[in-house]
């Protein structure tokens, strides 16, 4: 059976995206591998967690694994302070934090995890962000907890 030019351009068309669409799920997973995925452990409960790739969040990083008291800020946040500050250099001035976001709040040097809705902070730094619930963030008056990085508990 002879395939007419048009069948034929048709089918190396649909290869060619086929090939693309491949390639771009092989670009997410090394962009997945990249990630620094954390665990938040708090008064015994897991959190899962990602931090960005940025000059804080791989600064906050090195700073694992973290034991922190955690205390409420105005029903908004939970905070901690730091070992020791993290460079600002090249972040962005300040954020609008969303449910769920690492950060780490330059003036004061503290940790905030967020688990109500905010609006922009100047010397507020997204770290990175909890992945899934933060049901456990939810909760009164001091909490412990732990920041590891996945697989150095394993």
């Amino acid at each position: 059976m002879k395939r007419s030019p048009v069948y034929l351009a048709i089918a190396f068309a649909a290869a060619a995206m086929a090939g693309l669409a491949s390639m771009g799920r092989a670009d997410d997973a090394i962009a997945a591998e990249d990630d620094m995925k954390i665990r938040i452990i708090i008064d015994g409960v897991e959190l899962n967690g990602t931090l960005d790739d940025t000059p804080a969040g791989r600064e906050f990083a090195t700073l694992l694994p973290l034991e922190l008291t955690l205390s409420d800020y105005h029903n908004t946040e939970k905070v901690a302070d730091l070992p020791k500050r993290l460079s600002t250099e090249g972040m962005p001035d300040g954020m609008d934090p969303d449910v769920g976001d690492i950060t780490y709040f330059a003036p004061w040097g503290n940790l905030a995890l967020f688990y109500r809705d905010f609006g922009y902070s100047r010397g507020l730094i997204r770290l990175g962000r909890i992945d899934g619930s933060i049901d456990p963030l939810t909760r009164s008056g001091k909490l412990s907890a732990r920041i590891e990085q996945v697989g150095e508990a394993d």
